[in-house]
C-alpha cells in the first residue's frame, strides 16, 4: 500500500500561481481549489490539515470580502484546520484582521515559495501535535479507556458496555444517534477492541461525498473509468481491508449505491467503476446515522435488506443532555487540552460556569461544548473560565431574559446554534433552515460573534 501523504488544500483563483504552488510541494497531497465554493467541498471531501487562502478570491479579486467569508466558513466546519492567508491589497491589515477571526498565520505576495514552505511545514507540525495532546489528554480524564472517550454518566457506560460486548463478534454494527454524540469515537473504540485493531480504521462520511463521487469513493475505479481517471485507485472498502470501514450519515447513501452496498455484503467481493474483476474484500463494516432509518425504511428511502444487513447490532447514542454529569466531566477535560494546546493560563472552570453548563441543552451535543469551550479558553481574562467566557445568557428566575433586547439576542444565538448543529456546520445549510440569506446569516455571525 502506498505512503499516505498529508493532505494541503490551495485556495488560490491565479491559475499560473495554483500550478507553482501544486508543484513546490512534494511531500503532501496536494488539493487545488479556485472559489468558495470548490474549497468548502475540497475542505469536506478531503479534509485537510493545512490550507493555504488567497484573500483575494473571485468575484472580489480586487479585495477581501469573499476571502474572509470562505476563512469563517471553512473555521465553522473544522475549526482544527490551519488556515494560512495570502494578500496582496493592503497585506498586513487584512493578515491581522483574518488571524483575529482564526486564520492560523499569513504570507504576503508576491510569495517567497521557500518562506511559505517553511510555515506549511510548521503547520502541518503544529496539527500534529495538537492531536497527539488530544489523545493524551483523553486518555488521562475521566473515563477515556475507550475510543478516547469521556463520560461518567450510566447511560453512556451501558453503551459502552454493549460496543465492547460486540467489538470481538465479527457483525456489523449500526450507530444511532444526534450529531455531535460521538458515533466515530464509539466505531475507533469498536475497532481498537475487535480481533481487526492491527488492520486499518478508515473513516467516511456519506453526506459529506457528492452523489456523483460516492461511488468511486466506497468501491474504487480502474484507469480510464472516467474523464480524469488517470490511475487505477481502491476505494475505501478496500483500504480497510483486514481491518474496519466506517460508514458515517449512513442514511444519506443513494438508493443505487445501495444496492452495490448490499451486494458487497452478501457477497464479500467487489468491482471497481470500469471493472469487470470481482476482488474478494475482508472489510467489517460499521455505520452511524442521526436520521430515522427504520422511518425511512416503511417510505421506502432506505432498503429493507440492507437495513438488516447493516443493523445486525443497534446501538442507540444518548445526547449530552441525557448524560447527567457528563457535560461538566467533558468541559474539564476540554479546557484543560485546549489551554495546553494553545499555552494559556487558562486551569479550570469558575463555579457559575459549571453551573450554567449543568443548565444548558446542548442541542449541537459533545461538538457544541467543545466548540464553546475552545472559544471561552482563548477569551478568558483569568485562569478559570466563567460563564461569560463561554456566552451562556443569564437569565431571570422565571427562565426569561431580563429584556427584549436580550430576549432577542438570546433567541437568536440559540436558533442560529441550532441551525448549524442540524447542518453539521454547513453555512448554506443553516441559512435554508434558518430562512435568511447567507450574507444576513454572516452578519449575524459576525454580530453575535459566534464562528461555528
Amino acid at each position: 500500500m502506498s505512503e499516505v501523504r498529508p493532505v494541503l488544500l490551495v485556495v488560490e483563483d491565479d491559475l499560473a500561481l495554483q500550478r507553482q504552488l501544486r508543484w513546490a510541494y512534494e511531500g503532501y497531497e496536494i488539493v487545488t481549489a479556485a472559489t468558495r465554493a470548490e474549497a468548502i467541498d475540497a475542505l469536506r471531501l478531503h479534509e485537510p490539515a493545512v490550507v493555504t487562502l488567497d484573500l483575494g478570491l473571485s468575484p472580489d479579486p480586487d479585495g477581501t470580502s469573499e476571502g474572509f467569508a470562505t476563512l469563517a466558513e471553512m473555521l465553522a466546519l473544522k475549526p482544527d484546520t490551519k488556515i494560512i492567508v495570502a494578500s496582496g491589497h493592503g497585506a498586513r491589515a487584512s493578515a491581522l484582521d483574518a488571524i483575529a477571526l482564526g486564520a492560523w498565520d499569513f504570507y504576503a505576495k508576491p510569495i517567497d515559495i521557500d518562506a511559505l514552505g517553511l510555515i506549511v511545514a510548521r503547520a502541518f507540525h503544529v496539527h500534529g501535535l495538537e492531536a497527539e495532546n488530544r489523545r493524551l489528554a483523553a486518555r488521562d480524564t475521566g473515563h477515556a479507556g475507550f475510543g478516547g472517550l469521556i463520560y461518567a454518566s450510566d447511560a453512556m457506560a451501558k453503551v459502552v458496555r454493549t460496543v465492547e460486548r460486540v467489538a470481538p463478534a465479527d457483525v456489523s454494527v449500526m450507530l444511532l444517534g444526534a450529531s455531535g454524540t460521538g458515533k466515530e469515537l464509539l466505531a475507533r473504540g469498536l475497532h481498537q477492541a475487535s480481533p481487526r485493531r492491527t488492520g486499518a480504521f478508515v473513516a467516511i462520511n456519506c453526506a459529506a461525498i457528492p452523489e456523483t463521487l460516492l461511488e468511486s469513493e466506497l468501491f474504487g475505479h480502474e484507469k480510464g473509468a472516467f474523464t480524469g481517471a488517470v490511475k487505477t485507485t481502491p476505494g475505501k472498502i478496500e483500504q480497510a481491508a483486514g481491518g474496519t470501514l466506517f460508514l458515517d450519515e449512513i442514511g444519506d447513501v443513494p438508493l443505487p449505491l445501495q444496492v452495490k452496498l448490499l451486494r458487497f455484503l452478501q457477497e464479500r467481493v467487489i468491482e471497481r467503476i470500469g471493472g469487470r474483476k470481482p476482488i474478494p474484500v475482508d472489510t467489517r463494516i460499521v455505520c452511524a446515522t442521526h436520521r430515522d432509518v427504520d422511518a425511512m425504511v416503511v417510505d421506502g428511502s432506505f432498503r429493507d435488506d440492507l437495513y438488516y444487513r447493516l443493523a445486525e447490532i443497534v446501538v442507540r447514542i444518548p445526547a449530552l443532555a441525557e448524560r447527567p454529569g457528563d457535560a461538566a466531566l467533558l468541559a474539564r477535560a476540554l479546557v484543560h487540552r485546549h489551554a495546553a494546546a494553545m499555552k494559556l493560563p487558562v486551569t479550570g472552570l469558575a463555579p457559575d460556569a459549571l453551573v450554567a453548563i449543568e443548565a444548558w441543552g446542548w442541542p449541537g451535543n459533545v461538538r457544541e461544548l467543545e466548540n464553546r469551550i475552545k472559544r471561552a479558553v482563548i477569551m478568558a481574562d483569568g485562569k478559570l473560565v466563567t460563564a461569560a467566557d463561554l456566552d451562556l445568557v443569564a437569565t431571570s428566575d422565571d427562565g426569561l431574559p431580563l429584556n427584549l433586547r436580550t430576549a432577542r439576542e438570546a433567541a437568536d444565538r440559540q436558533a442560529i446554534r441550532q441551525a448549524l448543529a442540524q447542518a453539521g456546520g454547513n453555512i448554506s445549510g443553516a441559512s435554508r433552515l434558518l430562512g435568511i440569506s447567507r450574507p444576513t446569516l454572516y452578519d449575524l455571525l459576525k454580530s453575535y460573534d459566534l464562528h461555528g
